[in-house]
């Protein structure tokens, strides 16, 4: 059996990723194709236990055990679902991964790129994604879309500016350093365009 395809979709919150996941599901099941969501942190019950925490607004969480509680739902989230999936032969889009924790953590909490990747790497059992679509949007403009939500934010959703200014920075670092797998679309733009463009990018793979 064919070994199916992860495809991985990282940004800011308020980018659109969730939307975009679920968008590019019924467009790529519509080519024949088996196609499964996950989300990080989450898809899994124990992973979605650990979601409950990071985001949770009351507890305070340090750095390194935020990099780490990231890290361990991922892992079971890899091999309870994503690694079974994919030798099923299935497609599996996944909101967010490890460049979320390199982003968010290494950039964002200033934890370092390579210590964050090396927790990620042990994690992850080294599954690496087929393709990334990086959805690219200011910092400002993503607040300003969660805002609109009219929901309470999250535990990272209420962290200053200058923290998504630096897991910007991480994104475009790392869409620097590997360029042939993290692949940007503007996210500013309407979400049909959004799709079309992700679609587009992903045209080697399908």
């Amino acid at each position: 059996m064919t070994r199916g395809r992860l495809i991985t979709i990282e940004g800011l919150d308020g980018a659109g990723k969730t939307t975009l996941a679920v968008r590019l599901q019924s467009a790529l099941a519509g080519g024949g194709r088996h196609v499964r969501v996950l989300r990080e942190p989450g898809g899994v019950r124990a992973a979605e236990r650990v979601r409950e925490l990071v985001h949770d607004p009351a507890l305070e969480i340090g750095p390194r055990a935020e990099a780490l509680l990231y890290a361990a739902a991922r892992a079971q989230l890899v091999e309870e679902a994503v690694e079974p999936l994919l030798g099923q032969g299935l497609w599996v889009v996944l909101d967010r991964f490890v460049d979320s924790s390199m982003a968010y953590q290494g950039g964002g909490r200033e934890l370092g790129l390579e210590a964050v990747g090396a927790i990620n790497a042990f994690a992850s059992g080294g599954l690496r994604p087929d393709c990334t679509l990086l959805l690219v949007i200011p910092p400002d403009v993503g607040q300003a879309r969660i805002a609109a939500r009219g929901q309470p934010p999250d535990r990272l959703e209420l962290e200053q500016a200058g923290f998504f200014a630096r897991v910007a920075s991480a994104y475009e670092a790392l869409a620097a350093q590997d360029p042939e797998r993290i692949r940007r679309i503007d996210a500013t733009q309407p979400p049909d365009q959004v799709l079309a463009d992700s679609l587009r990018a992903l045209a080697d793979l399908v």
